[in-house]
């Protein structure tokens, strides 16, 4: 995998009412780091930024594919990143974990398998949301 290139450009301005969620991201990424290097601290602030956006989360990081997103948290998040083992998308994944977290269950399903929804965590991501 490449080194990851964070663009000035790319900072997605968080709205007051989205910093709670903002700084849980920030504190879910920080407890499942590699290591507290330099460029892992940033791209913990990347991708908490990038999940403010509106569209798919790699396609916020400005990302070629979710691939390369996938591969980003294996690097620098391994125990977060073996935690989706059922693939489900980044980001929904991430809110999925804060609301285990706080002991709040949103799932409309017992299982992901039978859910109405699971096109919507699981589907492909080719296109924007």
């Amino acid at each position: 995998m490449q080194a990851l290139i964070i663009p000035s450009h790319a900072v997605t301005i968080r709205a007051d009412n989205r910093m709670d969620e903002y700084d849980d991201i920030i504190e879910l990424l920080t407890d499942h780091r590699s290591d507290n290097s330099e460029e892992t601290r940033r791209i913990i602030v990347f991708i908490a930024e990038a999940c403010m956006g509106n569209n798919h989360l790699w396609q916020d990081m400005q990302l070629p594919n979710r691939m390369a997103l996938s591969e980003l948290m294996q690097k620098h998040f391994p125990t977060l990143a073996a935690k989706n083992s059922g693939d489900m998308k980044w980001k929904k994944f991430f809110y999925k974990q804060l609301c285990e977290r706080a002991d709040i269950f949103i799932c409309k399903s017992p299982s992901c398998g039978v859910c109405v929804d699971y096109n919507k965590c699981f589907g492909a991501e080719d296109d924007a949301v």
